[in-house]
């Protein structure tokens, strides 16, 4: 396989339904005990026109009376198993008279009939309804010597129809394929069993597989060019190129495989729609980004510095130069089929810029990666103030449309062999680089007060929580606000963001784990009494209350969230065992005044409140950011946390801080194409008010968890 082909990709036959003519002869015997003494036949089978095999047959111990063969009294029926020397099967039933097993009379008649099989006769059915079957006992008198000749047919079903599940970017694994972009077709039935990948010039039709767009509005298919047919551990998958001449508009994609062709599957086509490959080939985490260290060695980009399987990695650096890799940046010129020469599309009217940690940078070139097809790289430079981080978002913009966010990892200096991260040690980061995983627990009461356009003050009470396993490749979707606690103490952090405007914090997913039934009880007066957690997808989540909407809102709860104790109770499940935890709250935080509805970013804002433990931690997060557009809509903008204490009372965000945020309107905001927050939370310190717990792993082990709560109160201001 081409290197660099391999690179994008490691991170990231039956015969048609026909009925054969066929003489089934067996030259058997049978043994004891049974009826008779015999209990089962066993000896060799040869069917004309199909092949040769073994023969058993098992009697049963008592007649059943329920012989299938018409017109005999004494009868039995003999379930066997024919196994052909290609090692597939054919099971049946042989109907004959009881005295062929008793060996006596030396002739007989009877009939014969195919259930089932396996491999190419897997649901095969047959008739022989013309047996001519003779016995003789052994010398010993403990055997009998069976042989039988039937003229029948076996019929075959032909193979199932190919069926498709996804159709979608080979990238980030979602709807919409760009013009000459690698996409990939999952299903069933799609291929035969194996792996086969082709190389140039790439084929649209191999073993008998073809790939077809056909226009929703009419007309002829266009097959894709392919790639790679997989077959195999249960997954069955197409990867394609799409022809960059294939218009613009929506398809119904089926997949031929043989002379059987699926059923259509909606699709459509775009001009453009770039998409980043990831490392772990999810689609959103750590994406494939080479650090350039020489002109014979391109690191991949990894937390710390070393080798993984003989390929050598390292964090980027400030100032560096770098390459991504991705498809879907927009047709080409020349076919599709064959190496690319190269071609730069920021040389041809194309806007394509990088986003690093929220930093725009114009790509030295953006751009088919020569010698392959379908696949693009991007090369930048990383300014020497980039943000620093094993996290830090990186996305491209063509023509204005994002692609989906991932993260890279860069280190602080050009002399640092490892980046640096706020929650795991150079050793940690050294093991995620050799596979190793984090696993964390995290459960949270949650209370927001907001006022609500035409409703007004509202209350929402909720709990949630999961147990996740994260590798290196997800580290990015542990959120800041998940360590927040780590920040000192009246101090503020600025989050650049660029990211979806469903999750501009994160990027990529970890596993989540089985932990069995999770219930909550709350002091008198919360209304909570064994509260049952709803698990989805081991994802728990629970509805506690909410104040303030209309009579008659479904789903409404009748708890609410008050000082005093609450405890959290797990039976334990597949992967998590059986856990408790326990919290104490004080009183929610009262904003003297409340939350201002525009904040001017020059002034400073300084916030007052009463309320809560003196040791609960406070959190006031702000946000503000502008929304692009396209299908991977995103959030470009900041977001401040700041950290405090209860006890203060008192907290200034400085203009140092606020000027760091975008200018956004009420305009905009209530038209959305921006958005922002600005939120005071309280929870209980965990050294201080309890929350801390530990639960047994199935695997091994325990999980260092926590169980908090956030009580605040949220408002969208306009930043001026």
């Amino acid at each position: 396989m081409n290197y660099k082909w391999a690179l994008v990709f490691l991170f990231c036959a039956a015969a048609h339904g026909a009925t054969t003519n066929t003489t089934m002869t067996v030259n058997a015997i049978g043994t004891g005990p049974g009826i008779n003494g015999l209990s089962a036949i066993t000896g060799t089978a040869t069917l004309t026109n199909i092949g040769n095999g073994t023969f058993s047959a098992t009697v049963p111990q008592q007649l059943s009376g329920t012989c299938s063969l018409k017109g005999v009294l004494n009868c039995v029926d003999l379930p066997f198993t024919i196994t052909l020397t290609s090692g597939d099967t054919l099971t049946g039933t042989l109907s004959v008279p009881v005295t062929l097993v008793l060996g006596t009379p030396p002739s007989v008649t009877g009939s014969a009939t195919i259930t089932g099989g396996t491999g190419a006769y897997s649901g095969a059915t047959g008739s022989f309804p013309s047996l001519t079957a003779s016995a003789t006992l052994a010398m010993d008198q403990e055997s009998v010597n069976i042989t039988f000749t039937a003229a029948g047919s076996i019929t075959t079903p032909g193979p199932p129809p190919p069926t498709i599940t996804q159709v979608a970017d080979a990238a980030n694994y979602s709807a919409n394929i760009a013009q000459g972009s690698i996409f990939i077709v999952k299903g069933t039935n799609l291929s035969a069993s194996g792996f086969n990948q082709f190389g140039f010039p790439l084929p649209t039709t191999s073993n008998s597989v073809t790939v077809t767009f056909t226009p929703v509005a009419g007309g002829s298919g266009t097959p894709a060019y392919l790639i790679y047919l997989y077959n195999q551990g249960g997954v069955n998958q197409i990867a394609a190129i799409l022809p960059s001449t294939l218009a613009a508009g929506n398809y119904n994609v089926t997949v031929t495989n043989g002379a059987v062709t699926s059923t259509p599957f909606a699709t459509s086509v775009v001009q453009r729609k770039i998409e980043l490959f990831t490392q772990d080939s999810s689609g959103s985490g750590l994406s494939v980004v080479q650090n350039f260290i020489s002109a014979t060695q391109l690191d991949v980009d990894r937390f710390t510095t070393g080798s993984v399987s003989g390929i050598t990695i390292s964090p980027a650096k400030p100032g560096q130069v770098l390459i991504a890799w991705g498809t879907g940046m927009g047709p080409v010129s020349g076919g599709d089929n064959v190496a690319s020469p190269g071609f730069d599309f920021t040389a041809n009217g194309v806007n394509v810029q990088v986003i690093v940690g929220g930093m725009s940078i114009t790509p030295v070139y953006a751009g088919r990666a020569p010698g392959l097809s379908g696949a693009d790289q991007i090369n930048f430079t990383l300014p020497s103030n980039v943000p620093t981080g094993c996290t830090v978002s990186f996305q491209v913009s063509v023509n204005g449309v994002m692609s989906a966010p991932t993260f890279i990892a860069i280190a602080p200096t050009n002399s640092a062999s490892a980046c640096v991260s706020p929650v795991f040690t150079t050793a940690q980061l050294q093991n995620f680089d050799q596979g190793g995983t984090y696993t964390t627990g995290g459960f949270s009461l949650l209370q927001i007060t907001e006022t609500v356009p035409s409703v007004g003050t509202v209350k929402f009470d909720s709990a949630s929580g999961a147990f996740t396993q994260y590798t290196g490749f997800q580290l990015g979707a542990i959120s800041p606000l998940a360590t927040l606690v780590l920040n000192p103490a009246g101090t503020c952090v600025v989050i650049p963001l660029s990211g979806s405007s469903t999750n501009p914090l994160t990027t990529g997913t970890g596993t989540h784990l089985d932990a069995g039934a999770v219930t909550l009880n709350g002091p008198s007066g919360s209304n909570i009494t064994n509260l049952a957690l709803t698990e989805t997808s081991n994802i728990y989540t629970a509805t506690i209350g909410e104040e303030g909407l209309p009579a008659g809102t479904p789903g409404v709860g009748n708890g609410t969230i008050v000082a005093g104790a609450y405890s959290l109770s797990g039976a334990g499940g597949k992967d998590v065992g059986k856990f408790s935890a326990s919290l104490t709250l004080g009183t929610p935080l009262t904003i003297t005044g409340g939350l201002p509805a525009v904040v001017t970013r020059s002034a400073g804002l300084t916030l007052n409140w009463t309320g809560g433990n003196a040791t609960d931690l406070v959190e006031i997060v702000g946000l503000a950011g502008t929304y692009s557009s396209g299908a991977n809509s995103a959030l470009t903008g900041a977001e401040f946390i700041c950290t405090t204490t209860a006890g203060t009372g008192t907290f200034t965000v400085s203009a140092s801080i606020l000027s760091q945020l975008p200018a956004v309107t009420a305009s905009a905001i209530a038209a959305n194409t921006a958005s922002s927050l600005l939120e005071v939370l309280s929870t209980v310190n965990p050294t201080a008010g309890g929350g801390l717990f530990s639960a047994p792993l199935a695997a091994g082990g325990t999980v260092s968890s926590t169980f908090s709560a956030l009580l605040g109160t949220g408002i969208a201001p306009a930043y001026q």
